[in-house]
């Protein structure tokens, strides 16, 4: 019962300290961040979407087909649109793919919007092992795809690092991991500027 009660707790800090901003989920590929993001999105009572499942909708192609057909720079650049026009009708919870935060153009709309990001960060054993049951990760069809996720790491981790929240994924019960974010958004306040130009709007 107590921990019901520290619960609903939490969940209510962190509804206030996000205030109208949206929730953005950074991470390598397997990280957790679409498990994560949905059930923060419940407890946090606004929607939640995956950028990568919305990518797929508005182009009616599919992520290894958008690769495929024009390249890593023409998709990124789809991807920036999408985040964009998501965060212009917030509030809610975004997943986003591996490389968006790495994106410059990408990271600089999450930042210039307003929103709060989360890396959902991991090692490698616990990616790998997520990653590879799977074969639909086009950055992975390499002859060695666990050193590509290795080198993957290597160069975006220092990046996922500038989120404004880190919290460990590893083999634990996802509500584990959703009340470490919920804890980590409820010390995230939002600023004061903000919140003037909420009640001056």
């Amino acid at each position: 019962m107590a921990e019901t009660v520290h619960e609903d707790d939490v969940v209510t800090r962190a509804r206030q300290a996000l205030g109208k901003r949206d929730l953005v989920f950074v991470g390598l590929m397997g990280a957790g961040k679409s498990a994560i993001g949905k059930i923060a999105a419940q407890a946090l009572e606004i929607p939640f979407v995956d950028s990568d499942h919305e990518i797929e909708r508005v182009s009616r192609m599919t992520i290894n087909e958008l690769f495929a057909a024009y390249g890593e720079p023409e998709f990124r650049a789809l991807e920036t649109r999408v985040i964009e026009r998501l965060l212009k009708t917030g509030p809610r919870v975004i997943s986003t793919g591996g490389g968006a935060f790495v994106n410059d153009n990408t990271r600089r709309v999450i930042r210039e919007m307003g929103a709060l990001t989360v890396w959902i960060n991991a090692d490698l054993e616990t990616l790998w092992a997520r990653v590879s049951k799977r074969d639909n990760r086009p950055l992975l069809k390499t002859t060695n795809p666990r050193e590509t996720l290795a080198n993957l790491m290597a160069a975006r981790y220092p990046i996922y690092a500038e989120a404004d929240i880190e919290v460990m994924s590893r083999d634990a019960k996802k509500e584990v991991i959703l009340l470490e974010v919920l804890e980590a958004i409820a010390a995230h306040a939002v600023p004061a500027s903000i919140q003037e130009a909420d009640h001056a709007g």
